[in-house]
């Protein structure tokens, strides 16, 4: 007779192992590696507090010029590194050894008297936020480090202008401030009286240059502003000249 196959009881079913608490971190991982993040974009505005992309809050940019009424902006500005490291844009107005000595407080507060004095000027832009960026720009006798630089010196004896050094909010940088600081700190000089501004940008000698080193400007910024080359004492340091 055919025998007849038995049907499996309970006892002899096998249940599959459940996973070991290390194998389920690991699928976890896994699937985690495999969903595809998204990414933040320009004008993402999910990506910008306030629920504004970067473009709008741009388009309601304006300049004005700093005055002691406007001191508390730029401390709100540059925060409590001074902008960069304790500089409070002092680099240019002392010899290394002050300027180094003072980063801090002290460079705040030089900074702070010659604001008082009328004797600090520069160009603070603004969205509907606040402050967003500055520009120093002021005789180039006010920055006794440029009379010393080797790289820097001047070509001439024309009583120029300088816009020595710009600073701009990270989340604001590669969208056009900086060409419109200059523009802003050209109009700002030949207001003053000034007839040729000058600058001092940093020709990256890599693709990408860290924001820390870009503090003078990027040469396609200064042309962007309508500036050109005027003389050049180092591959990588050319002075730029504008005519107002």
């Amino acid at each position: 007779m055919p025998t007849r196959k038995r049907k499996p009881t309970s006892s002899t079913v096998k249940s599959a192992p459940s996973p070991s608490p290390r194998a389920a971190k690991s699928r976890q991982k896994a699937s985690i590696r495999a969903t595809p993040r998204k990414s933040a974009r320009i004008g993402d505005k999910s990506a910008l507090a306030g629920g504004e992309s970067t473009r709008g809050r741009l388009a309601a940019l304006r300049f004005e010029a700093l005055t002691p009424a406007r001191w508390n902006d730029l401390c709100t500005l540059f925060g409590e590194r001074g902008a960069c490291g304790g500089c409070w844009c002092m680099h240019w107005r002392l010899p290394a050894a002050e300027y180094q000595a003072g980063k801090g407080a002290k460079n705040r507060d030089r900074l702070r008297r010659l604001v008082d004095g009328g004797k600090a000027s520069g160009v603070i832009a603004y969205t509907g936020e606040g402050p967003i960026g500055w520009a120093a720009v002021e005789p180039r006798s006010a920055f006794v480090r440029l009379e010393s630089s080797r790289v820097l010196r001047g070509g001439d004896d024309l009583p120029v202008w300088s816009v020595p050094c710009l600073f701009v909010l990270a989340e604001f940088r590669n969208r056009g401030v900086s060409v419109a600081l200059l523009k802003a700190a050209a109009a700002q000089a030949k207001a003053r009286g000034a007839r040729v501004l000058e600058g001092y940008p940093v020709i990256p000698r890599r693709e990408k240059m860290p924001a820390a080193f870009a503090w003078t400007g990027t040469l396609s910024a200064f042309i962007a502003a309508g500036f050109s080359e005027f003389v050049r004492h180092s591959p990588v340091r050319p002075i730029m000249r504008k005519t107002l």
